[in-house]
């Protein structure tokens, strides 16, 4: 019996399932290629060049004239550090501690510099800095805290020292442009610019006096400003920057500068006399918040200094009778027919005379009104 060996055929599911697979198998193979491939265009290191500058028109003229202000101005600024001096409590030697940055401006060929008083108060030691960054140490000149104005000189050779011009407060404008060079948070010589937001303000001094005819502006006025000069658009010296309003102490769109005119009537007699030589009348006052329980419109002379302009004059002072009852001396209610309501009010009008002025008192004295002649003195 012959027999024959044959090869049996896989079941037909089998090679179905077989199919299948091999079919599964290529579509991942061609679905692993596409997706290398997208990945590869889509992290591919991009090819990139700088681009091209565009063109651009000149400055304009008002971006020109300030530049020009700026480049011509800003040498006169100057940067000013202060140091304490105080004894170590473990070796008792002195340490110079920093106590604050401010800025300040260059007076004259002498070598005068002008800042705040507060940028100095409490100091020990001062050193300023040129535009051309050398540093000068200060020596102290004078002070006057009324109007928040201090006066410095270094030894800086002429050739360094380029003074301001000096403009004037009387005709500037509400709206008119203004420039403010400084070193706000130490950031030396920072020009901003604005507007005069507003004149005649009056703000406090350090000691409580007011000062007068303050400027206002937008301009950017920030911690370190203070000192520094604030110009009008010819590039002239119109005012101090001195201050700012802002709940949080930093610039909120509100500075103030003492103005120039009374910097300019100030400086001279800081650097004649390390102080300034206020006019007066050689009279004590009672304070405005008594002299108003009293029913008193103007200022209550409490007591008049003896061999002054007001005993010569004949002043009144206030006294007690022998019952104890209070007399109440002459009130001034005017100068030169300008009225005195209070304190700052004669404080403020005294200010525009000097030492040896004639004024015209207008004073009540027992309910009537008299005039007086008197040349103002020197107050000690």
């Amino acid at each position: 019996m012959n027999s024959e060996h044959t090869v049996p055929d896989f079941p037909t599911r089998s090679r179905r399932r077989m199919r299948w697979l091999i079919i599964l198998s290529g579509l991942i193979f061609a679905l692993g290629i596409e997706y290398w491939a997208f990945e590869n265009r889509h992290f591919q290191t991009p090819q990139a060049q700088p681009r091209p500058i565009a063109a651009r028109t000149e400055l304009t003229t008002e971006e020109q004239a300030t530049i020009s202000l700026f480049q011509e101005s800003s040498p006169s600024v100057v940067y000013i550090t202060t140091e304490v001096v105080q004894r170590d409590a473990f070796s008792f030697n002195l340490l110079q501690i920093p106590q604050g940055t401010g800025s300040g401006f260059l007076w004259g060929a002498q070598g005068h510099v002008v800042t705040n008083f507060h940028v100095l108060e409490g100091a020990s030691y001062a050193r300023v800095t040129l535009a051309d960054q050398s540093a000068w140490d200060a020596q102290l000149v004078g002070v006057e805290p009324d109007k928040d104005l201090a006066v410095l000189k270094i030894g800086a050779p002429a050739a360094q020292l380029k003074p301001l011009p000096l403009g004037t407060s009387r005709d500037l404008a509400v709206g008119q442009k203004v420039f403010a060079i400084g070193n706000p948070f130490g950031l030396d010589q920072t020009l901003t610019t604005g507007v005069i937001s507003g004149l005649g303000r009056e703000i406090e001094s350090g000691t409580g006096r007011p000062i007068q005819g303050v400027i206002q502006t937008d301009a950017a006025i920030n911690p370190g400003n203070s000192g520094g000069p604030l110009l009008d658009s010819a590039g002239r010296l119109i005012g101090v920057n001195t201050a700012i309003y802002s709940p949080s102490g930093a610039y909120a769109g509100v500075g103030f500068a003492v103005p120039v005119d009374t910097v300019n009537r100030t400086v001279p007699q800081l650097i004649t006399h390390g102080k300034v030589v206020r006019p007066g009348l050689g009279v004590t006052l009672v304070e405005d918040q008594i002299a108003q329980r009293f029913g008193v419109d103007g200022v209550l002379i409490l007591d008049v200094v003896p061999q002054s302009v007001a005993a010569r004059a004949g002043l009144r002072p206030t006294r007690q009778d022998p019952a104890g009852r209070v007399q109440l001396g002459d009130v001034i209610t005017a100068i030169n027919d300008t009225p005195i309501h209070n304190g700052n009010d004669l404080f403020a009008e005294l200010d525009q005379y000097q030492v040896g002025d004639t004024v015209t008192l207008i004073i009540r004295r027992e309910g009537k009104p008299q005039r007086l002649s008197i040349t103002l003195q020197a107050l000690s």
